[in-house]
């Protein structure tokens, strides 16, 4: 047992969370309750993670700031990996964790050993810095575990490393499990909180790290079960391990025993046609882009059988590098191949930017970039929208701005910020879940001296209310009220397709049902696409309205926009239509009303 926390051990903890996630990945998407296709909490903790692991594996910057207390080592270790998860963190629950990682490695950036003592603290840190990060904190998620388990290293009291970091990972084992008792819907969906299993997993993980010896089989497997929270959430097999058809469908360790991972060098068309072979020859496939420049790096995952075809998929698409093999069965890397060892690595490469996103050099400029630019030339004024379909993003990049896809990280934004070289930027995220990494994005990106501003829209038909206000005359401040003023007056409807069975205020809802949501609830369930879509638009202009927005769809049936402009013309004849085809995935129709 550790007497003090090292570098190693914090390495061995990052390595051995993330392994743990992406185990654990689906059954996390899974616990997500409600019905609608953004079940990803899962998938978002790893790519989180993933980035945070990058971040540590790197060498470590010699330009490290000389003026104040000098931190350790290991606070430096610390930092580099609460940076790497801020700059990669997808999603509200990823933002969550890197706060948490923040918090710790405030903590522990100077004191000259950290024992039980100053880990307590740390967590306690780490639990006021995830509550700050949200605007309206909600008991039964993941604060309520990360609350739960500082409170128990503080009160255990104890100068024992390990003491502590055990009576933490229980507490928030516990905590989790009373989540479904804070949250209705958790205890309707018979469902323990996403986001906080996830961080049970990484308290446990930090508990294995911090061992001499990998903790045997049957322990493990005892403090997997015990970690769930509910019996339900891991269904475990004859071996009390977590089942596997829990991650990848009945049989997955016959059918993918193996995780197979590596960087990338591809250009994207190469990169979409291995993302078709990775899903043919595996399962839990994530490639996300990790590069600049003509061929960009991407950090590539799938679970499969052929680790050979595996590797050789990524050979016909590029250059594939820090391969990296684990077995599923027990979460094992080969000695050789770890990406985290201990020792420091010669042949680390160099540190991987986010991938490019300015936009082509015909993409029309912003409004204010004609009419008001800096000194040198650059645009005054510029917007970063986040949508997905080529339809949207054709129709954003019309109206001057630049367009980043669905559930980018904090870096992502970033990026796109730099590459509009504009004096002031406005965030669109079009999402409840990309609102929080926008935040992260803009606080980054303000204090290098760029102001951005997020105008906290949740749809892409908010964004088109937004964007159409601006006015690059006014102050940049009021043009940001101003958009926000339009978007906060534009109700916005969306159609889509159940994935799980939920009850919702519309009543009860099956995998297969036609849902339309009304300002992100559920109001109408049904089976038949026009008369769903039509319910969903007479309740939204049942309130008054003058101006429909219908974006269609990637898989909107052909017939669907002239069944809604009929509609629309003969029960509300005062109100005017706009339709587009956005080709948005996940949601058949998306509505705008103002």
């Amino acid at each position: 047992m550790l007497d003090a926390l090292d570098v190693p051990a914090v390495r061995r903890w990052c390595r051995r969370g993330l392994a743990s996630l992406r185990a654990h990945q689906r059954e996390i998407d899974e616990l997500n309750v409600y019905p609608v296709p953004d079940g990803d909490t899962g998938t978002n903790l790893v790519l989180t993670l993933t980035s945070a692991s990058e971040a540590l594996s790197d060498p470590e910057p010699s330009d490290v700031d000389a003026s104040g207390p000098q931190p350790t080592p290991l606070g430096r270790a610390m930092r580099r990996m609460a940076r790497g998860a801020l700059l990669g963190a997808r999603g509200n629950s990823g933002v969550i964790v890197s706060q948490i990682l923040r918090g710790m490695a405030d903590t522990l950036a100077t004191p000259a050993a950290v024992r039980g003592g100053e880990l307590a603290v740390a967590l306690r840190t780490a639990s006021e810095a995830a509550y700050a990060a949200v605007a309206r904190p909600v008991e039964g998620t993941v604060l309520s575990v990360v609350a739960a388990a500082a409170d128990a290293a503080v009160q255990v009291s104890s100068n024992d490393l390990i003491v502590t970091a055990r009576a933490a990972a229980r507490a928030a084992a516990d905590a989790l499990a009373r989540t479904p008792q804070q949250l209705p819907d958790l205890a309707r969906a018979g469902v323990v909180d996403a986001g906080g299993r996830g961080l049970v997993l990484l308290l446990d993980a930090l508990v294995e790290a911090l061992k001499d010896e990998p903790e045997q089989d049957g322990g493990a497997a005892a403090e997997r079960k015990r970690s769930t929270g509910q019996p339900h959430a891991t269904r475990p097999a004859d071996n009390d391990r977590p089942a596997d058809d829990a991650l990848c469908g009945p049989g997955a360790v016959a059918d993918f025993g193996y995780e197979v991972q590596y960087l990338l060098d591809a250009t994207p068309p190469a990169v979409a046609l291995l993302r078709e072979e990775l899903d043919r020859i595996g399962d839990s496939v994530v490639v996300v882009g990790t590069g600049e420049g003509s061929v960009p790096t991407w950090n590539v995952h799938v679970h499969t059988p052929d680790v050979g075809a595996a590797v050789e998929a990524g050979v016909e698409a590029g250059r594939p590098h820090r391969i990296v093999v684990t077995r599923l069965e027990d979460g094992r890397h080969p000695p050789d191949d770890d990406p985290l060892d201990d020792a420091p690595s010669d042949d680390v490469p160099p540190d991987h930017a986010p991938p490019d996103h300015a936009p082509p050099d015909d993409t029309p400029s912003d409004d204010a970039s004609s009419d008001d630019a800096s000194s040198d030339g650059a645009p005054a004024r510029a917007a970063v929208v986040v949508a997905a379909g080529d339809g949207l993003t054709a129709l954003f990049a019309a109206e001057g701005a630049t367009v980043v896809d669905r559930n980018p990280s904090p870096a992502d934004l970033l990026e796109a910020v730099r590459a509009t070289g504009a004096v002031q930027i406005v965030l669109l995220p079009n999402d409840a879940n990309t609102l929080a990494v926008a935040t992260v994005a803009a606080r980054e990106a303000s204090e290098g001296g760029t102001p951005v501003s997020v105008v906290p829209t949740r749809s892409p038909v908010q964004a088109l209310a937004a964007l159409a206000v601006r006015d690059a005359q006014r102050p940049f401040a009021e043009d940001v009220i101003a958009m926000a003023e339009a978007a906060g007056a534009c109700r916005y409807g969306e159609v889509c397709t159940a994935h799980r069975e939920a009850l919702t205020m519309a009543g009860r809802c099956r995998p297969g049902d036609l849902l339309g949501l009304l300002d992100g609830e559920v109001h109408v369930i049904g089976r038949d696409m026009a008369d769903v879509c039509r319910s969903l638009l007479d309740r939204m202009l049942g309130g008054g309205g003058e101006l429909v927005t219908l974006v269609l769809g990637a898989d909107a049936p052909s017939d669907l926009e002239q069944t809604l402009r009929t509609h629309v013309s003969s029960a509300w004849p005062f109100a005017e239509i706009q339709c587009y085809t956005g080709g948005q995935p996940r949601y058949h129709l998306l509505v705008g009303v103002e």
